[in-house]
């Protein structure tokens, strides 16, 4: 069904980045027009999905999944309702939703990452550095799993040399991510290392001063620097 000049502006908007403006397009397309059609679903999902509205893009990415329309697009859109279940604390939705992704031999880093994030929040901690462990191997420049397993491994005060090895190559390859400067300082800290900790800790911070992990690692340095010899 012809969607009509809304969409395809909309669409063009999306292309461009403008995600809130096609959105504003999307939604001005009638209820004839989009009633079961999968192309306006889709498009609508990712936009609510860039704009961090990600209760409103469920129902529209559950449809495309649900329809079984292009693989592409349903593996897609099924990977990104297992983010927003993780960003949410749904995570046992989040494993139902990457396992299907596994099943369908979509077995790529950044799945095996999302279960390893999924895991780590569940306190299943073998689990999640067995994850990220596959990540690594799917692709041994993975940013998510080289930092996260680097961080997983420094809370759990596990093979530091390891963590410290992992958190460096995820810095080398992002170097202006908070997170991985504030996993790379993390690891620091946990090495007794406390003026490397404070060099990268102070640059996440300055990246992101609003992150609840940064904050708190921030405070317990800030606790360790003051605490008697």
């Amino acid at each position: 069904m012809p969607m009509g000049d809304s969409f395809e502006k909309g669409i063009a908007l999306y292309n461009l980045g403008n995600y809130k403006d096609a959105l504003s397009a999307f939604l001005q397309c009638s209820p004839e027009q989009t009633t079961g059609n999968i192309s306006f679903a889709y498009y609508t999902g990712l936009a609510y999905m860039r704009l961090k509205h990600y209760e409103d893009a469920l129902g529209y990415l559950e449809l495309v999944v649900t329809s079984g329309s292009s693989l592409e697009q349903v593996r897609q859109c099924r990977f990104l309702l297992a983010v927003i279940y993780n960003l949410t604390h749904r995570e046992r939705l989040a494993d139902f939703e990457l396992h299907k992704l596994l099943d369908s031999g979509y077995k790529t880093a950044e799945v095996y990452s999302a279960l390893a994030y999924s895991s780590w929040e569940q306190k299943k901690t073998n689990e999640c550095i067995s994850y990220y462990e596959l990540a690594i191997k799917k692709n041994k420049k993975s940013v998510t799993a080289l930092n996260g397993l680097g961080y997983v491994l420094a809370c759990m005060g596990k093979d530091l040399t390891t963590a410290l090895k992992l958190c460096k190559q995820a810095v080398d390859i992002s170097p202006n991510s908070a997170a991985c400067l504030d996993s790379l300082g993390w690891v620091y800290f946990k090495l007794g290392m406390l003026k490397q900790a404070r060099a990268y800790l102070e640059r996440a911070e300055r990246l992101n001063n609003s992150h609840k992990d940064i904050i708190a690692h921030m405070e317990a340095l800030v606790q360790k620097e003051g605490a008697p010899v």
